[in-house]
């Protein structure tokens, strides 16, 4: 997606923002440029992703460094670039790991202007944390974390500066409210969802009692404020959105990735408490660390693949080049099954995209325009052989009339002669009745080589046959109000 739209003339990519993905617009911006300078290079799309998760790593490292020393800055670096969350996007060319390393500076400018007290530093605080706002506004719920650690004598300048984040924030708020249908797809918050929070928060609480066991009436003033800002970095961030997504569901773990850097400096916090004790413990700890590091190498390994990714536009761009005849119909049942053409907008597939109205580039929108529901039904009755894009079971899809006339079109005047897993989507193959022979079922089909040429005389239909699809094909434009 990121390609599909940086890399539009910035005319054209203006217009889209005005109708869609405005939260994201910032983004597109920088990319644009980046693609305009180096092409639009999968190196060049990820590098910044990549670039951006080792800004925020040494941020970490320097915020536990000006709070509870060196070591305890190295060791929360080190649990931040091992979280999963962390590594799995910085390979996305997506705007959250940039989010992620702007909050964390901002969280850095914080600390640095609540023990000096300049306005420097106040100045560079808010232009941060603003600036992470524009590229994805959830970032303004890092506020709530902020909040509880600036002193009662400091609590006015910081909010001048919250406000200042806030009244710069609010513009994009207003377009992204008129674009809200675009989240539409989300669920409401999930059980493993909450269940897997709780079990961080178990660890954070774990790393906190560790941290301050024993020398809570000697901590320092910057360690206090290190646990206190660990534990409202991790909580707040993610607690507020979760509590939000009970009105209208919002809550997805990267749109609050920032809120790991609380988790990784709590955590280097208790390594560095457990380093300064006996020798036995230190061993303990030691190999604790590396029983958990050796844990988290297969998912390290697996975030590296094809596989891990729930939706990979390229192997679905593929699958559908081996499996469409020029002659097929497409039929998306989700227009979101569209974006391989954005990863891919050069090579398109053989066949004719029945519902499509306008690309997305002449629409100025995501996935392009869709006919009418009577000239689809129209359009779907003159094929002989259609091939269907569908999100996996338990994905939740739009109802609307489209999807309907779709679904029953085929329900009604096809049969499915073979299905195809792609990740992130499902690939049918229907025909007329009683055509399927020769066609393998149930996997779906020809798996050639992508240089072969495809069959480009399937079955030839009997004169009986095209006289009643012509019949049906004259129903369905009549019954769309032509005479």
């Amino acid at each position: 997606m990121t390609i599909g739209l940086a890399s539009r003339e910035l005319p054209d990519l203006w217009q889209t923002l005005e109708h869609v993905d405005a939260v994201h617009g910032l983004y597109y911006l920088l990319m644009h440029g980046l693609f305009g300078v180096f092409g639009t290079d999968v190196i060049v799309l990820r590098l910044p992703s990549v670039l951006a998760a080792a800004a925020a790593a040494g941020g970490v490292a320097m915020i536990g460094l000006h709070l509870a020393g060196p070591r305890a800055g190295l060791c929360a670096g080190i649990v931040f670039v091992a979280l999963p969350g962390v590594q799995r996007y910085a390979q996305e060319g997506r705007s959250y790991a940039l989010v992620c390393a702007l909050v964390v500076w901002a969280t850095y400018a914080l600390v640095r202007a609540v023990e000096r007290d300049r306005r420097s530093a106040w100045t560079a605080y808010t232009a941060l944390l603003l600036t992470a706002c524009l590229v994805h506004e959830f970032a303004v719920l890092a506020l709530a974390a902020h909040a509880v650690v600036v002193p009662r004598a400091m609590r006015r300048t910081f909010v001048a500066a919250a406000v200042c984040v806030v009244v710069g924030l609010a513009p994009l708020v207003l377009v992204s409210m008129r674009q809200s249908s675009q989240v539409g797809w989300l669920d409401a918050t999930k059980p493993d969802e909450y269940a897997h929070f709780s079990l961080m928060v178990g660890v954070a609480l774990a790393a906190v009692w560790i941290a301050t066991a024993g020398r809570r009436s000697r901590s320092t003033a910057c360690e206090r404020r290190l646990v206190v800002l660990g534990l409202g970095l991790f909580l707040a961030p993610t607690g507020l959105l979760m509590l939000l997504s009970l009105a209208k569901p919002l809550y997805l773990d990267r749109y609050v990735l920032y809120g790991v850097a609380g988790i990784a400096l709590l955590l280097g916090a208790a390594f560095d408490r457990v380093l300064r004790r006996g020798h036995r413990i230190r061993a303990g700890a030691v190999v604790s660390a590396v029983i958990a590091c050796a844990t988290l190498v297969p998912t390290a390994l697996d975030l590296r693949t094809p596989a891990s990714r729930s939706d990979d536009m390229t192997t679905l761009a593929a699958a559908l080049r081996e499996t469409v005849r020029p002659d097929d119909g497409v039929v998306y049942l989700s227009v979101k099954r569209r974006a391989w053409e954005l990863a891919e907008p050069g090579r398109p597939v053989p066949g004719m995209d029945l519902a499509r109205a306008r690309d997305p580039l002449a629409s100025h929108s995501l996935y392009g325009t869709e006919v009418a529901p009577g000239r689809l039904r129209a359009r779907m009755l003159a094929r002989h052989r259609i091939v269907v894009v569908a999100s996996p079971s338990g994905v939740t899809v739009e109802d609307s009339a489209m999807v309907r006339v779709k679904r029953d079109t085929l329900a009604d005047h096809f049969e499915a002669c073979g299905k195809r897993t792609v990740d992130g989507s499902v690939i049918t193959v229907y025909a007329r009745p009683g055509r399927c022979t020769g066609l393998p079922s149930p996997d779906l089909l020809p798996r050639r080589p992508m240089n072969t040429a495809p069959d480009r005389h399937p079955m030839t239909p009997s004169p009986t046959d095209r006289f009643r699809e012509l019949r049906e094909l004259l129903r369905a434009y009549e019954s769309t109000g032509h005479t």
